[in-house]
């Protein structure tokens, strides 16, 4: 049902658009991906029409090649995290080969992998940082958003820390992202994090970790990286 309700509101004009945006291309991080072209907007008023849905359905939703019904699936789940957290919780980590692209990732982790585990150990996630697989260490770093919003960042800096040297530029700005959300909150702590990694900070991460600093703090980290 679900899926037959994605396929009505498709566009095809949008979905060469979304092919591209999502690198699906043969050797780019979303090859193989297939795109409706439904705006996630529109994904979100079906998922809230299917919040009933049982787990087998999300299941086949998850399995399914076609992007808007894994992220609708997942919408769902965020949803349901709210009454089943540990269900939806062990749901989720057992589908985390299906959560492969980055708007997968950031819009479901935050919500259910940060909140299921901020009061509970955490090593989960600093497994998931050293993960060979892409999105899995996108998901241990912007997990973490949730524990930001909390103004928790001692696992959001560790975690950044460990993932400098990795080589993938999705990687390189949900640091960044992470990073400049801290910033929002605490300058001083993301400057004096800044100050001790600018020689190891990928520049990609730097640029976004700075977009906040007033323009003096910016060129300040920029000059010192043209300097290397």
């Amino acid at each position: 049902m679900i899926e037959a309700d994605l396929k009505k509101i498709k566009n095809s004009e949008n979905a060469k658009i979304l092919c591209r945006f999502f690198k699906t291309g043969k050797g780019e991080y979303g090859e193989g991906d297939i795109f409706l072209g439904i705006k996630v907007p529109d994904q979100r008023i079906i998922a809230k029409e299917n919040l009933e849905a049982s787990f087998g359905e999300l299941q086949e939703l998850l399995n399914n090649k076609i992007h808007e019904c894994r992220l609708t699936a997942l919408l769902i789940l965020v949803e349901k995290f709210k009454k089943e957290d540990e269900k939806v919780f062990k749901f989720y980590l057992k589908n985390l080969k299906n959560i492969n692209n980055w708007d997968l990732v950031d819009l479901s982790c935050p919500k259910i992998i940060g909140k299921y585990l901020f009061d509970k150990d955490r090593d989960l996630l600093y497994k998931l940082t050293i993960s060979d697989n892409l999105w899995e260490k996108r998901i241990a770093i912007v997990s973490t958003y949730y524990f930001i919003k909390e103004n928790d960042f001692e696992d959001t800096l560790k975690i950044s820390k460990m993932l400098l040297g990795d080589k993938h530029d999705l990687i390189h700005k949900a640091v960044g992202w992470m990073l400049r959300e801290i910033g929002k909150r605490d300058e001083k702590i993301l400057i004096e994090f800044l100050k001790k990694e600018y020689y190891n900070i990928p520049r990609t991460a730097l640029r976004y970790a700075i977009e906040r600093l007033e323009e003096s703090k910016r060129k300040y980290f920029l000059n010192r990286k043209n300097e290397r």
